[in-house]
């Protein structure tokens, strides 16, 4: 099916992907936006994952102060190249996730962060309630675990949905990242400040 360029033009204003893998992604999906849309995020998300191996050590620290003053954020995004580091894309995304840790508070970049005895408290902690329940003990862990899974997406910054589009975790937004741009790109720490937070 030939696809017109001003299609093309409109699909690559929407997901930032080159040219060519908006045409190929609207032959594809027989000139169906929506579904060209969803192409080119499965084939980002398969890029992510293969670019996840290679070393990114280049990248920003951004400090982002929220308006009023009273919430502030230091963040270290890496990537592979300083090309990449001063791209506009990559640049609005540091931004943007700084300003989501101001919003959010989440404790961890990752799972991987949290200690094991923090994570066995919370366990035991799931544990005990759902027993309260009065459920056989067999499904206790499985309740757990699935209450455990929601209080990842609460102290999580990988796995909170993002503030400006809640239906997209920042994972998400991680990896669409990397398949427009080609390259591995990690969130290696943050620090948030909130004015007073030490004395309570």
């Amino acid at each position: 099916m030939a696809v017109d360029a001003n299609t093309v033009k409109e699909l690559r204003d929407l997901c930032g992907a080159g040219m060519m893998d908006c045409k190929r992604a609207l032959e594809e999906a027989a000139g169906n936006m929506e579904e060209a849309v969803k192409i080119l995020r499965t084939k980002g998300m398969a890029t992510a994952d293969k670019k996840a191996s290679r070393v990114a050590n280049e990248g920003l620290v951004h400090a982002y102060i929220h308006p009023g003053a009273r919430v502030g954020v230091l963040l270290e995004v890496n990537c592979e190249t300083d090309f990449v580091a001063r791209n506009e894309l990559f640049v609005a995304f540091v931004h943007d996730v700084a300003m989501h840790i101001a919003a959010s508070s989440p404790r961890w970049v990752s799972r991987e962060d949290i200690a094991e005895d923090e994570l066995k408290k919370e366990m035991d902690i799931y544990v005990a309630q759902a027993r309260e329940t009065g459920k056989p003990e067999k499904v206790l862990t499985k309740i757990a675990e699935g209450k455990l899974n929601k209080w990842y997406e609460q102290v999580v910054l990988l796995e909170q949905p993002f503030v400006k589009e809640p239906e997209k975790s920042i994972e998400t937004l991680r990896r669409e990242l990397v398949g427009r741009i080609g390259e591995n790109i990690e969130i290696a720490r943050f620090a948030r400040f909130k004015v007073g937070e030490q004395a309570e």
